[in-house]
């Protein structure tokens, strides 16, 4: 695919900077890896990875009640209890 996108001209290339990791997810073994080093990171840094709801609350797109309302909808699990954490108490 790789090659193709370099034949027609559409590749282009990005540098990833500090803070970012390229996981390899091609095999069972380097999935489970990369699954690891999620869980890991996001336990020791007490952030969640991927979380569009903090996304789209931080870039505005959502107000503080619809980020709520998403946090209600998983609330029994660590995913609703981190975007509730994200809304500040009266």
């Amino acid at each position: 695919l790789l090659e193709s996108y370099l034949h027609d001209g559409s590749l282009t290339v990005e540098r990833m900077g500090r803070g970012f990791a390229w996981l390899d997810t091609g095999t069972h073994a380097s999935l489970l890896d990369a699954g690891n080093f999620v869980r890991t990171l996001e336990n020791r840094q007490g952030l969640q990875t991927g979380c569009p709801e903090e996304i789209a609350f931080e870039a505005g797109w959502i107000s503080f009640d619809q980020l709520r309302a998403r946090a209600a909808k998983f609330a029994k699990n660590d995913y609703g209890k981190y975007l509730m954490g994200m809304i500040p108490t009266e």
